[in-house]
């Protein structure tokens, strides 16, 4: 197959490889809001719990646009025939989300905060608010719909010195979370239902995975910028849009952490530059989709006596066998198209879904016999079948309607292999890499909400929040890097949260920039970390541990004392622990003295000569950690030890 490149690996690339690939990205970036209610009911926004109250059932049909026309996600999802279950907890649901009563008026406090947001992302702020429904028959939404709104639109953000435009910002209410989905069952729990949440959509202007990364990164850190979104697991979610000349937008969905960006978007432009060698492999070979042919039949009855156990099984189960024979299509379900991944998964992913047929192997195919069939019954299957060298046999199994299902979902996807790249939403999986989740919604999902009438945004309102904006992270890194903070510093500290303490620090108790970076950037989360501490210490400990080192002239090392107390509890007033351990700082010759003694005191004979001012500076920093600098300290001692 000359026109099937082989496959460039992640740690192989370059930006000329994505250059010559023609990958471009864009982001769409949802963050919950940290708000007590929901964004349209008055429920309260609780932490996510196990407890269920109550179950209901429902079955989701598609409904016509304003076009009279139906989305192609809305009809794949039909396609399904999922029963879906959503698991009740009374405190946190209501009427109004199980569509039985209409909505309130919008969360006022949520939209304060997208305002915000959309501020900092230098967006223009509409006029009016218009309500929209967003269609979801996934099961995910138990209206069926999800209500929206745009707030700005047509803002930028610097990343890595380049501006990155920003298409808008909508506001818009969170879906269930997705517990189990299996066969033809789909379980939600509603406690995520309707936490209000901001959606940050850029233009596809990033040309490489790791600025992908960055941008997301400058997205995370401004949105916390207003100190007003929720935080961990699950609170903030990226959705990567990618694609390569000669394709289209596939867009990765619910990338749950930034770090797996890079790695997922360059396996999604590897799929598609692939996909693409195999459109072109097709065409050469006379298959496009004008000229694309297969035979489809049931084959139930052919292999009733087939050693092969997940086929033999299912047959004493009762399942139907189907074959479908794809003309010309000889080797390419064999292709390469993601690392460890061939193109006959892009079939199997498709039965999986819409199929339901979730238990593997769901087919097997005559690329790759392995250990399936024997070869006399790939032989005789063929030969029933009048497939020819040049053509693939694909077998599937099921119940009935679900083996037809998967018949259908083979034809559809090998003749989409001639047109290239299909329209389509991913499912990004642990290792990098993608799998189908369902067909790409378009814009016939979309109609006006007509239970809430539009809402004004005044110029005055915009200007009232325009007045409280903090500083954007590079106008942080820029700031901090005049104070004289050193540019790595700078940079780290513009993108966490403790810019304001360390304002603080410098301005109110007169703490050195440099050595307030070091507190919170190096000393403070080292700390953390070796306590198993998650959410930063509250900022007027923090404040009061750095007056106590200053007031008393101390070793920096102190901070790290008492900030250790602080956490285990032993500590709750720094000055009186500066007196009560001591903390106060000593000179060179009262150290000398110490050290001394220590070394006197300790039993160095059966240390190793190499290893003793090592074994030494343990004894010694337990005693005078925090009163003398610890460079001085290895100094002095290795004079006593003669090795200085």
């Amino acid at each position: 197959m000359k026109t099937v490149q082989p496959l460039v690996l992640f740690e192989d690339a370059t930006p000329e490889t994505y250059a010559e690939w023609g990958m471009k990205s864009g982001l769409e970036i949802h963050q919950q809001l940290k708000t007590t209610k929901k964004l349209f009911c008055r429920c309260p926004v609780l932490p996510y719990s196990d407890h269920v109250d109550a179950d209901i059932l429902r079955h989701m049909r598609p409904t016509l646009s304003e076009l009279g026309e139906y989305d192609g996600t809305a009809l794949m999802e039909f396609k399904t025939r999922k029963n879906i279950i959503y698991q009740l907890d009374n405190r946190s649901v209501c009427t109004y989300e199980m569509d039985d009563t209409p909505p309130f008026e919008l969360n006022p406090e949520a939209l304060d905060i997208a305002l915000e947001i959309a501020l900092l992302l230098d967006c223009n702020i509409v006029s009016e608010l218009h309500i929209a429904r967003k269609q979801y028959l996934d099961g995910s939404i138990p209206t069926g719909f999800q209500r929206t709104t745009i707030v700005g639109i047509e803002g930028k953000i610097l990343v890595n010195g380049r501006d990155i435009h920003i298409i808008q910002l909508g506001l818009e209410e969170d879906a269930c979370r997705e517990i189990d989905d299996t066969g033809h069952q789909r379980i939600y729990r509603t406690d995520r239902l309707g936490i209000p949440l901001v959606e940050t959509v850029t233009y596809p202007e990033l040309r490489t995975p790791q600025e992908v990364a960055a941008a997301a990164q400058v997205i995370r850190y401004l949105t916390r910028a207003t100190g007003r979104v929720r935080t961990g697991i699950g609170a903030a979610r990226q959705d990567v849009n990618v694609s390569v000349t000669g394709g289209r937008r596939v867009e990765i969905k619910g990338v749950p952490k930034i770090r797996m960006i890079p790695r997922l978007v360059h396996n999604e432009a590897l799929r598609q530059w692939s996909l693409l060698g195999i459109k072109q492999e097709l065409k050469e070979r006379g298959i496009t989709e004008e000229t694309f042919a297969s035979v489809s039949r049931e084959v139930t009855d052919q292999l009733r006596s087939t050693l092969f156990g997940p086929l033999r099984q299912a047959l004493e189960e009762g399942l139907r066998v189907k074959a479908v024979v794809l003309r010309g299509f000889a080797g390419i379900l064999n292709v390469p198209t993601q690392p460890e991944t061939v193109f006959s998964k892009e079939i199997v992913d498709r039965v999986r879904v819409i199929a339901c047929l979730d238990k593997f192997p769901n087919l097997i195919h005559s690329d790759a016999p392995g250990h399936n069939l024997l070869s006399s019954e790939w032989t005789r299957l063929k030969r029933s079948l009048d497939c020819r060298d040049k053509d693939t046999l694909v077998i599937t199994w099921g119940a009935e309607a679900d083996a037809q299902r998967a018949t259908e979902e083979i034809i559809i996807r090998a003749r989409e292999a001639t047109v290239g790249i299909p329209d389509e939403t991913r499912q990004a999986l642990s290792d990098g890499t993608n799998g189908f989740e369902r067909i790409l919604p378009g814009p016939d999902r979309m109609y006006p909400d007509t239970d809430l009438p539009p809402q004004a945004i005044t110029e005055e309102y915009i200007q009232k929040v325009r007045l409280r904006l903090p500083e954007r992270p590079w106008e942080k890194e820029r700031h901090y890097h005049e104070m004289g903070v050193d540019t790595a510093s700078a940079e780290r500290l513009s993108r966490c949260t403790l810019g304001g303490i360390f304002e603080r620090m410098v301005n109110e108790i007169g703490v050195a920039p440099g050595a307030a970076t070091k507190y919170l950037t190096v000393i403070l989360p080292a700390v953390m970390r070796r306590r198993g501490v998650l959410a930063v210490p509250d900022a007027g400990k923090l404040l009061e541990i750095m007056h106590a080192v200053v007031e008393h002239k101390l070793d920096f090392a102190a901070a790290e004392i008492l900030t250790a107390g602080m956490l285990s509890g032993r500590i709750t007033d720094p000055h009186r622990a500066v007196a009560e351990l001591p903390l106060t700082v000593i000179n060179d010759v009262e150290a000398g003295r110490l050290i001394a003694a220590i070394i006197a005191e300790a039993d160095l004979g059966r240390i190793p000569l190499e290893k003793r001012h090592a074994y030494v500076m343990g004894l010694v920093m337990a005693k005078l950690r925090g009163r003398i600098a610890g460079r001085r300290c290895a100094e002095i001692a290795r004079r006593h030890l003669g090795q200085g």
